[in-house]
Order: C-alpha cells, then sequence, then structure tokens
C-alpha cells in the first residue's frame, strides 16, 4: 500500500483506533494516536487530528479527554457498557437452544461491541465446553425464518421430530419424523423462551387449537403464501399468563387445582405463579391457592418433587390421576424378589 493511500480515510481509521484501544481505564496520548495512524500509511499532525476528534464528537461517537502527564483521549460511552455486554454474554452462553458453535461466533461478534481491553474480561464467562446445547444447527436460522412469517402474517409448513433410540446399528440416537414425515401447517403467532428451549406458539387450524412446538425440533422451515389465522384467539393473548398454566410446554387439559402448602412454600408458588394469585389460611401451618393449570406428567412431576409440602386438594378427577401416577411410579421400584 502506497503511502497516504489512506489519507482520506483518516478520521475512520481514528474512530476505529479509539474504539478498538480505548475505554475509561485505558487512554491514549496524541503520540499513540500519530503512531497507530501511521500503521495504517496515515501522516497526520496533530493540529488535524484535533479537528478529527471534534469531528467525532458532533458525529455522535463520545471521545472524552484527560490530563496527566500529557493530554490523553478515549472512547467515554459505549451503545453497551461492559455489564451489559457480561450481561449477554451470560445468555448466550447458557442458552441451550444456540450451539456451542453459534455461541462462540455470536460471543465473537459482542467482543467487537468493546475495547480489545474489556473483551478480555467477557472471555471470562461461564464456561461453553461440556454444556449441554442443542445438536441443532439450523434453530439459529429456523428463529429467522418464524420471526418474518409472524411479522409479514403468513402461515409456515416444516417437519416436525423427536429423538427414538435405536440398537439396530449406526447412530443409537436418531431423528423420528412425527406425522409419518407429513408436513405440519401452522399460522406462528409468538415465540418464547421456556426451560431453556425455543418455542413457537401458534393455532392449528385443523384442530382449532393454539399449540407450541420445540423450535430446534422443527425441519425444513417454509413461508406458505396462505394468510396467516387464528386472530381471535392472539387478539387478547397473554403470553404470561399461558407460560403459568403450562409446565415445561407439555399439553394437556386445562384444569383449575386447589393446592395445599405449607406457609414457608409461599416463595415456590410465586415463582411459579406471580404474585396475582389469591391466597386463603388453610389451617396455622398452611395456606391454599386455587390455579388454572395445564394437567400433565410434567405439573404432576412438580408436585411431587415438592413432597409432603404440598397437597392437591381437587379437583378429584385430578386427585385420582396424580394417585395412579404415583403408584405407576412406585411399582418400577417394588422389589419383586420381596415377598
Amino acid at each position: 500500500m502506497a503511502k497516504g493511500a489512506n489519507q482520506k480515510l483518516k478520521c475512520m481509521y481514528l474512530a476505529k483506533i479509539l474504539l478498538e484501544n480505548t475505554d475509561e481505564d485505558n487512554a491514549m496520548t496524541m503520540n499513540d494516536i500519530i503512531s497507530s495512524l501511521k500503521t495504517y500509511g496515515i501522516q497526520a499532525e496533530r493540529k488535524s487530528i484535533y479537528d478529527d476528534i471534534e469531528a467525532l464528537r458532533v458525529f455522535g461517537i463520545d471521545v472524552a479527554t484527560r490530563k496527566g502527564k500529557s493530554f490523553e483521549y478515549f472512547i467515554a460511552e459505549r451503545d453497551f457498557q461492559l455489564p451489559e455486554l457480561k450481561l449477554l454474554v451470560d445468555a448466550v452462553q447458557s442458552s441451550k437452544f444456540i450451539t456451542e458453535r453459534k455461541s462462540e461466533q455470536l460471543i465473537k461478534k459482542m467482543e467487537r461491541l468493546a475495547s480489545k481491553h474489556q473483551a478480555n474480561q467477557l472471555q471470562r464467562q461461564i464456561c461453553i465446553k461440556n454444556r449441554v446445547k442443542t445438536m441443532n444447527e439450523s434453530i439459529y436460522y429456523n428463529v429467522d425464518k418464524i420471526h418474518t412469517a409472524i411479522s409479514t402474517g403468513c402461515k409456515i409448513c416444516f417437519k416436525y421430530f423427536e429423538w427414538k433410540a435405536s440398537f439396530s446399528g449406526g447412530e443409537k440416537l436418531q431423528k423420528q419424523l412425527k406425522r409419518g414425515g407429513q408436513n405440519y401447517i401452522i399460522s406462528p403467532w409468538e415465540l418464547t423462551w421456556d426451560d431453556e428451549n425455543y418455542y413457537l406458539i401458534g393455532y392449528d387450524s385443523l384442530s382449532d387449537m393454539v399449540k407450541h412446538y420445540r423450535v430446534d425440533k422443527m425441519m425444513s422451515i417454509e413461508l406458505s403464501p396462505e394468510k396467516r389465522e387464528g386472530d381471535e384467539y392472539f387478539k387478547d393473548f397473554n403470553m404470561s399468563e399461558y407460560q403459568k398454566k403450562i409446565f415445561s410446554m407439555f399439553g394437556g387439559d386445562e384444569e383449575r387445582v386447589t393446592l395445599c402448602f405449607s406457609n414457608d412454600k409461599a416463595g415456590v408458588v410465586v415463582d411459579r405463579f406471580g404474585k396475582d394469585i389469591v391466597i386463603s389460611k388453610y389451617d396455622d401451618e398452611h395456606f391454599q391457592v386455587s390455579v388454572d393449570v395445564i394437567v400433565s406428567p410434567q405439573f404432576l412431576g412438580w408436585l411431587f418433587a415438592l413432597g409432603d409440602d404440598v397437597k392437591l386438594l381437587s379437583p378429584k378427577a385430578v386427585v385420582s390421576q396424580f394417585k395412579k401416577q404415583s403408584k405407576r411410579v412406585a411399582k418400577l421400584y417394588k422389589d419383586k424378589d420381596k415377598k
């Protein structure tokens, strides 16, 4: 590159140098800046750099100055502060639905939003290695396609699979397409995050129901020319209320159940159902609450995990279902040799 070939880009390279190398704890002197510009083949005098720094400030880049042994320059405010970037990095690394490779790519891009000194601190975050991550690399693009369908108001078609254990040779874990490989045609309305998984919430016109699907188990997503349906279900749809009823996003029949908890388990109830619930005294050591839930094995498992700190009071049909489920589980652990 000939000397001075980048001279017209001096102001842009000055911004690059300051953004990459400076922050509140790391500044550059004028001599540092002149030397860095030379590495890009740019010759500059102090006065012209003063003018360029002022131009960057007018443009909106927060170049600050402080007096030490000499004047030093640094980027004071950025679009993302370091604590915000750390939070985003943690979210990406801990997200099961983002593959390890994609996590690393996203974090590298986020590092460019900080100085190189701050980027080193971002690398200290949660370790990705050996974390359970989705094996479906295409989920990143599935989410983008679903967002596009939601924003344009069209249906989507896709294939849906589940994992099956097979010992007939080859891979022991195999994908098995549901519905015999036939396409699902769904009107997409919402994307939500629950229990470390991404879910599509949509309307199935064939069954006239609101349904949800794991995004990482969706394959071959295509946008349909058909207009989205289900307006009447989603006009006043409340995602927060929907998630309170659904346990681990498993389906079932909706029931209003009454539960009795020991008084010290109020936090468990608030974490699950929120504070906008009505509780009443059951006795001196217990309270009761009535909530709408989707009765599924996951809901019953949640109750079972709380042990004798919770009792299902009603309705009778759900109490009976819980008893039967408990007996089926207990039967697995019966000592067959015991007389």
